[in-house]
Order: structure tokens, then sequence, then C-alpha cells
């Protein structure tokens, strides 16, 4: 016996089995297909919305999204038939900020500021609904016990829901007592009854309103509806002119106040004013010290500012270069044009004639008398300066020192002033209040007898001839929608609820497992055992398509010893077993069919066998190889029964006859059918697992727990189990939701043969 015929080789010998890789859990349990399933999940965004998903969950619980919404729709009919008709009555009123204006005072009636405040208008909807403007209506309708007992009568549905709920003794004692109430009860009930019943409802982009009324008699209604408009309109006169009459009061009191404060006031300012001897004449009150002081400064600036130029000008003057201004206003320019003109003419004639000649000398006389005439005019002009300059320095002088006795008087007389001041601006504060407040008196004097109406009836309410409500339309359209997202709320919640595997999305997706095949679920007019013999059903298609996905499942075909599992019982597993078994004989293949269920067996009551001998047998060593082995209906097709139940199921198969048997089978038959236990609480599946070439997990839709599976599948990669991929069975697509066309639900009924087959040209 070769290495390449034992279910497991050597440790560096991956030549046998499917798939046997050890870089890591990945490589060495799944196979290509699962990688892909792996690279496209990664890709998945994790925030994308799948609508088709959402509606297939719609789809799969549309009976109870019908139920549901039948049921609320039924309840809405009903509590709308079976209500108290209930008549609106409407009057409407316009809300000005203010009344016609006769005489304008400001501030006088409340909310009377000018300019619109946007909280106006909620302010009087507040008003119309206050208690005290319902307890005026309840008292000018004349409202009753028997009144309110009239209109506050149950209808049909409430004596039903009083008869479910009847009273007790004690809330009967309450009511016989609450019958023989005071009149301060019995108005707080009718006040009660009209603001429970009353509503608002403000016309938009205008100051329109309308009040609603609703009661169980139409003509209470419009009575009603208008006694609170007219009620409103009263009142708000009554909070416009008591508002007049107390600020006429408070005004009168404040005026006789505020008049003895101002007198008191001023006499303490005449008497500290005459003790002091403090004298004031200016606009700003200043004293004649400080006024003095102040002009005495600007004199003094203008002073400085003088002396600043006169020393300049006589600095200049000093240096010897006379001021422009000066030697314009004397002859000492005419001189000393004359001067050059005689210096030219000496100049000129000095080349024709000696210095000591007449007319020479002649001409330096006349030249050294204007020089003379230069030189005095020259200290004329610079007399004149210095004269200036001292002239200014000595008014600078007595200035600064005048300012300098007054600035001490100043600051003496703003020392007895402190006080006078104090008590002068408290004369000026009192005879300002003192005005405003007469000034005001005499407005509302004059105002206070004009009732200025800012509220008007538009249009007064009339007898209703429709009820309001119950309205039945609206009240089916909200049944209709709140139905339907009750039963989408209920669909959703249930489907999220449900942890199951249902379709092959979640086996790829949940157990990232290729699906090798779907078996769809039997009607409940269909027999198992019927629909399996049947080639030409869809159930064996689907076995068929099984597998044909078996044999692309590895680089060999089909794996020649294959292990059939599932997470737990009654998923299906034997009877996958049986069918592909089945399958391949087809195929003109020798098989043996196994049952490793060694704690729970059921193909010996399938094939209608007698298990006497069986798997525990041989590998407890009680029978040979041959003997174990039985023959079926079909001579390619045996099988070895799980015999008599063992007390040590795990030991049996943990022994090298396993091995042995896999061996010897492998060599006489094409393949090998394991149909195993469940793979939770069990150590069997394992074990078998580590010890056949590959493995299909089972999963029952709709029944399989997600993590049921996904602890089989762990369990498994544990034992370095080769799992082939996964098989969906029980799968029904209609209920379901999914339509998954010719590639699943679809595909096996359409390719059934359930027609006669036509042969067409081509």
């Amino acid at each position: 016996m070769t290495d390449e015929n034992l279910p497991a080789g050597p440790a560096n010998d991956n030549r046998g089995l499917p798939a046997r890789a050890e870089a890591g859990r990945v490589d060495l349990h799944r196979g290509g297909t699962a990688l892909v399933l792996e690279a496209q999940e990664e890709r998945r965004d994790d925030d994308e919305i799948d609508l088709l998903a959402y509606w297939r969950i719609l789809v799969k619980r549309r009976r109870l999204i019908a139920s549901v919404l039948a049921g609320v729709v039924a309840l809405a009919l009903l509590a709308t038939l079976t209500a108290t008709p209930i008549y609106r009555a409407t009057t409407v009123l316009q809300l000005d900020k203010d009344g016609i204006q006769v005489v304008q005072v400001d501030g006088i009636q409340p909310g009377d500021d000018r300019g619109f405040d946007p909280s106006f208008l909620q302010t009087q909807y507040e008003l119309i609904k206050s208690r005290s403007l319902a307890e005026r209506v309840a008292n000018e309708l004349g409202l009753d016990q028997a009144a309110l007992d009239r209109l506050s009568e149950p209808g049909w549905l409430g004596r039903m829901l009083a008869l479910l709920k009847p009273k007790g003794k004690q809330e009967e004692r309450n009511q016989a007592s609450a019958s023989g109430t005071d009149a301060a009860t019995e108005l707080r009930d009718a006040a009660k009854l009209v603001g429970d019943n009353l509503s608002i409802e403000p016309v938009r982009n205008s100051r329109l309103v309308k009040i609603n009324f609703d009661s169980p008699s139409p003509q209470f209604s419009a009575r009603a509806a208008n006694a609170i408009a007219e009620g409103y309109i009263a009142s708000g006169l009554e909070r416009r002119f008591g508002a007049s009459s107390y600020a006429k009061t408070y005004l009168e009191d404040q005026l006789k106040l505020t008049k003895a404060k101002l007198e008191d006031s001023e006499r303490k300012l005449v008497q500290f004013a005459q003790q002091e001897n403090l004298i004031n004449t200016g606009e700003n009150g200043q004293s004649l010290a400080v006024q003095n002081l102040t002009q005495l400064n600007a004199a003094l600036a203008a002073a400085q500012d003088q002396r600043i130029r006169a020393q300049a000008r006589w600095r200049q003057a000093s240096s010897g270069a006379m001021p422009a201004d000066m030697i314009g206003n004397s002859n000492i320019r005419v001189l000393q044009q004359e001067k050059g003109q005689l210096q030219s003419q000496y100049q000129l004639k000095l080349q024709t004639f000696k210095p000591d000649y007449p007319e020479m000398l002649q001409l330096k006389s006349q030249i050294d008398e204007l020089n003379r005439q230069i030189a005095r005019e020259t200290g004329g002009v610079r007399a004149s300066v210095k004269a200036e300059y001292d002239a200014a320095a000595a008014q600078e002088q007595m200035l600064t020192q005048q300012i300098a006795t007054l600035r001490t008087q100043a600051l003496d007389v703003d020392g007895r002033s402190i006080q006078y001041n104090i008590l002068k601006r408290e004369v000026d504060t009192n005879r300002q209040l003192y005005d405003g407040l007469l000034q005001r008196f005499k407005e509302v004097g004059v105002a206070g007898d004009m009732r200025a109406n800012n509220i008007s009836i538009i249009d007064r309410a009339e007898v209703p001839r429709w009820r309001f409500k119950p309205n039945l339309t609206l009240n089916l359209a909200i049944g209709l929608l709140l139905g339907a997202m009750l039963g989408v709320l209920a669909a959703f919640l249930l489907e999220f609820l449900d942890d199951t595997i249902k379709t092959p999305d979640d086996v790829e997706h949940k157990l990232k497992l290729p699906v090798l095949g779907i078996i769809p679920k039997l009607g409940p007019k269909e027999n198992l055992g019927e629909v399996a013999l049947d080639t030409q059903s869809s159930f064996s298609e689907a076995y068929r398509s099984v597998r044909t996905a078996l044999q692309f499942a590895t680089d060999h075909g089909v794996p020649k010893s294959l292990l059939v599992t599932s997470s737990g019982p009654g998923e299906g597993k034997s009877t996958t077993a049986l069918a592909l078994a089945r399958n391949l004989t087809q195929l003109g293949k020798r098989v043996l069919l196994v049952d490793a269920d060694l704690r729970k067996p059921s193909l010996h009551k399938t094939l209608g066998l007698k298990a006497e001998s069986g798997l525990s047998h041989l590998l407890a060593g009680g029978c040979t190889f041959g003997a174990a082995v039985q023959r079926t209906d079909d001579e390619r097709l045996h099988v070895i029964l799980a015999g008599p139940l063992p007390p040590n199921p795990a030991e049996l198969l943990s022994g090298s006859k396993l091995v042995s048997l896999l061996t010897v089978g492998a060599e006489r038959y094409d393949h090998v059918i394991i149909d195993g236990p469940p793979v939770l609480g069990l150590a069997d599946a394992p074990i078998l697992a580590n010890a056949i070439d590959g493995t299909l997990l089972v999963v029952n839709s709709a029944k399989t727990k997600i993590g049921a599976a996904q602890a089989a599948l762990k369990r498994l990669y544990v034992a370095r189990a080769r799992i082939l991929g996964g098989l969906l069975t029980k799968y029904d697509a209609r209920a379901a939701g999914y339509g998954y066309g010719y590639g699943y639900g679809g595909a096996y009924a359409y390719y059934s043969y359930g027609d006669k087959p036509r042969l067409t040209k081509g």
C-alpha cells in the first residue's frame, strides 16, 4: 500500500490531498473559491446599504406585514364606527398689535409697544386658552352638572371600554359624592370642559386666528365658539381700562412724593450757597474764579506765543541779519541802492581819475554819508525789535503771576463747591422726574376714557352641518400607514432576531465557504423516498449539481473519500450522503457508503437493510471487511451500516482500523462516502474529518444557527479537516424572498423534466 492511498500521508507530502498548505488556516482548509469569497468580502463596503436585501426581507415576511396591516386597519375602522361624532364650530378673529390711536400715549396699556413683537400673537393664543377666560365662558353659557354629563357622555367605544374595566365600589362612592359638589367644583369642571375642547388655529402669513370648539352637539359648539371670542374681547378691554386707571392713581402718588423731594432739595441748595458765599454764573455752574482762570490761561498762551516770536526776531537782529519785514518798512533798501549806484560810478571813474581828484573825493564823501545813514537806520530797527521782545516778556510774566493767584482762589472755591454740586445735581434730577411725571399724568388723564380695541370678529361661528371627527378616510389612511410601519418594523425585528442561516449568501458571508449546491425544500405532499428515486425531479437535479461541483472541488475531481457532516442533527446529511452516492454510481463509479454515525444511525431504515453487523463490528475486530459490506438494489453501490451501537464510538474511530477501512475501501471502490455524525457536542466528526480527503458541511436553511455553524467549522479546522464547501438543504426560495433565478431556486424546477421534452431544429 502506497502513501498516495492513505488518508493522511507524510508530513511534507501534499500530492494526495485537495488542500494541504501549512501557511495559515485559510490556505490549510479552504480552496481557491473560499479565497475569492474572502477577497470579495474584504472589498465590500461596510457602510453600503443593500436595498435588495431589505426588499427580500419584506418579501419573505409579507404574510406577517399583511396580517399586521389588516389588524391595524380593522382596529382603525372599528374605532371610527364606534366613536361619538364630534362637531366643530369656528370663529375667525383679527389680532392687531394696536387699536385706533386717538391720542398717542405709549406704554400705558399692556403690550402697547411699537413695532411687531414675534411673541405678541403667541401671548394672545395663550390668553385665549387661559383658565380665567374658560371660567368666564362657562358662566356665560350657564353650564350646570346636567349639561356637563350630557356633553361628556361616552360613545359606543367608551361604553365597551367601561364594560371591559368595571368601576369599583370606591369609584362609585366617589362619583356619588361628586354629584353633590359645590358651585366652585362645578365651575372648575365646566372650565375644564371648555379648555379641553378649545383649539387655536393661526392662519399663516396673517394676523387672523381661528377659534375652534368641538363637542357632540353642533348647536353648543357654535354657542361656545362665539362666547369664547366675545369673552376674549371683553377681557382685553377690561385689562386695558384697568391698566389706565391704575397708571393714573400711581402717577398721582408719585407726583406728590416727587414734588416734596424737589422743594426740599432746592431749599438745601440755596441755604448751602448762602452759607459758603458761592456764586455760579456760568452755564455749566462754574465759579467766577474758574471762569477768570480759564480766560487768563488763554491769554497766557497767546502771550507766550508772541514772546517766542519776538525773541526769535531779536536773536536774528542781534546776529546781524535784519528781519525782512523790518527792512521793508525802513529806508535801508533805498539807501543801499543809492550807495550801490555811487560805488559803481566811483569804480568807473577810478579808471580815469586818481582818488584825490576833486570829483572822486566828492563821490567818496557821498558814499560815506550813505554808510552813516544806513548805520543809523539799522540801529533804529534793532532797537525796535529789542523793545518788542522786552514788552512781550513783561506781559508773559505778568499773566503768569496773575494766573498763580487765581489758581489758588479756584482751588479754594472748588473745594467748597463739592457739596454744592451734589445738592445741585439732586435738584436737577428731582426737577426732571417731576416734569416727566406731570407730563405723563396729563397724557393718561386724556387717554383714560378712550377704549381702543385691537381685536375684531371677522366671521362668527355657525352651526356645523357635518361632523368633524371621526374622519373615516383619514383614520383609514392613518391605519394603513401605521399598519404598514408596524408590519415592516415587526418584519425587520424578527429578521434581525433570527440568527439562522437562510440563504446561500449567508453561507458565503457568514461561514466563508463556497456553496457547492442548494437542495430545494420538498412540498407538503412530496415524499422524500419517491422524490429521491425520481431522477427527473428538481430534488435529484439539485444533487446532480452538487456532484458536478464536487468534480471541480479538487484538482483530481471528486475526492476519493468524502465525509458528509453537519453542525447538528436533522439537517439532511444522511439524505445527502445517500443521494451523492447514487449520483456517483450514475457515472459508472463504484461507491462505498459508510454510516459512521455510531450514536444515531439512520441509513439502515432508509435502505431497508438489517444492521446486524456493520462499522462498529469492523472497527472492533468482530468481522472482516467483506462481511461488513452489504449490497443494495444498485450493483455499483455498496454500504457498510453502523451496526450495533457501541459504548465508546470515539475510541473506535480513533483506532488504526479506520485508516485500514479507508485504505481498503479506496482500493476496491472509486469513492468512499462517509455519513458522519454531527460536529457539535461529539468528538466523532473531527476524528473522521482528519482522516478523510474532503469534508462537506450540510447546513439546514432557516434552522441552523450561525453560531452553531461557525463553532462546527472551528472544530473541524482545529482537527485539520479539508472542508470543500457547504451544502444548503431544505431551501425555500419563495419563503426566503430571494429571486435567485436560474442560478438557484428556479433552475432546478426549470430543468426537472416535468414537461414532455420537445425536439426542435437546430
